[in-house]
Formats: C-alpha cells, sequence, structure tokens
C-alpha cells in the first residue's frame, strides 16, 4: 500500500545512489531498568530520526536517555578479540597478540580475549590473520569495566526486550550494557 516511487526513493537512498544523503555516526548514552548503563552507536542520514527512536524506545522500557560521557566512564572503549580455546594456545596467542601491540589477553572457560587500544586494532587483527588464527569475534567494543548486577527476573526481562528493541532499529550498529545476570536470572529470562 505504498506508491512505487517511495519503494524506489527508499532503495536509492539505502544504496546511497541519492545525492546529497550523508550518513552519521553517532553515540547514544542512556540508562536502562536497574541503572543499567548502555552505550547504542548509530549510523543514520536523519539525527533528529534517530534521536527520536532511540529515546522512546529507552522510555518505554523503563530508561533514559542521558547527556554524553554520563555513562561512557564505565566502560573501555578498546579492540576486542575473541577466540575459542580449540584455535590456538594460551601461550601462543599471549606471544603473538602482545607482539603486536595487545593490551592483554585474559583466559577464561569460553575462550580467548584479546584488548588492544583501537589505533593498534588493524595490526593485531593482521598479527593474527597471519598466525593462521581465527577470530570468533573481531570489533572496536565498549568494554565495561564496573558492572550492575541484575537479579529481579522482571528487571532481566525488560533489559532483554530493550535489547532486543534498541538492535532491531535499522539504525543502530551496535549496543553495549553493563549489566551482569547470575545464572538462575539468565535461566529465568530465557
Amino acid at each position: 500500500n505504498m506508491p512505487a516511487d517511495n519503494v524506489d526513493r527508499a532503495i536509492k537512498k539505502g544504496t546511497g545512489e541519492l545525492p546529497g544523503v550523508v550518513f552519521e555516526e553517532i553515540t547514544y548514552e542512556g540508562y536502562g531498568p536497574g541503572g543499567v548503563a548502555f552505550v547504542v552507536k548509530v549510523t543514520t542520514d536523519n539525527k533528529t530520526r534517530a534521536a527520536q527512536e532511540v529515546r522512546s524506545a529507552f522510555a518505554r522500557h523503563g530508561g533514559n536517555l542521558a547527556s554524553t560521557g554520563a555513562v561512557a566512564f564505565q566502560f573501555l572503549h578498546a579492540g576486542q578479540f575473541l577466540v575459542a580455546k580449540e584455535t590456538t594456545t594460551e601461550d601462543k596467542l599471549m606471544e603473538i597478540a602482545l607482539e603486536a601491540g595487545a593490551d592483554d589477553v585474559i583466559a577464561s572457560e569460553q575462550g580467548f580475549e584479546i584488548r588492544c587500544a583501537i589505533n593498534l586494532f588493524d595490526k593485531v587483527a593482521h598479527a593474527l590473520e597471519h598466525a593462521g588464527i581465527k577470530t570468533e569475534n573481531a570489533e572496536i567494543a565498549y568494554i565495561p569495566t564496573t558492572t550492575v548486577p541484575v537479579n529481579d527476573v522482571a528487571t532481566a526481562q525488560t533489559l532483554t526486550k530493550l535489547h532486543d528493541v534498541l538492535e532491531e532499529m535499522d539504525d543502530v550498529q551496535h549496543v553495549f550494557s553493563n549489566e551482569e545476570l547470575d545464572e538462575a536470572t539468565s535461566a529465568a529470562v530465557q
């Protein structure tokens, strides 16, 4: 029930064929239910629409947008690589990553996490690739330095809904938050 011109214009706008369309990267910060901090990375051609959509999502799910810098201090903005345990040994990975300039290699039950400064992201990525180490995930992320424990199932469910709504938005690229769910709460939400 939409005119063909509108459909064609939307397609051309999305593929960058329309002149004058400029995409901007914006970072929104906010608080969700239970005081959980959120950083939402957006790429949009309409800042007003994007801000309104993000603000509305927070408001509908018990949160609110915050001013720039209000929650960013609770996160480390750095390069992050996740490597499965079966891929390599800790010693080999540490040698390659640290030699490439990584700050830290953290071992856990799930695998290894490599952290590096943003300006060294490509160098570490190339070093891992050259060594034949496949990463499960590689991104410039906002890694929580402090976490907020969430033990209430209702709050956890609302947080999950807020994550889902934000991630489903066309302009939203990444959503980072600092909640920490215990096993019982996490199981009850799923």
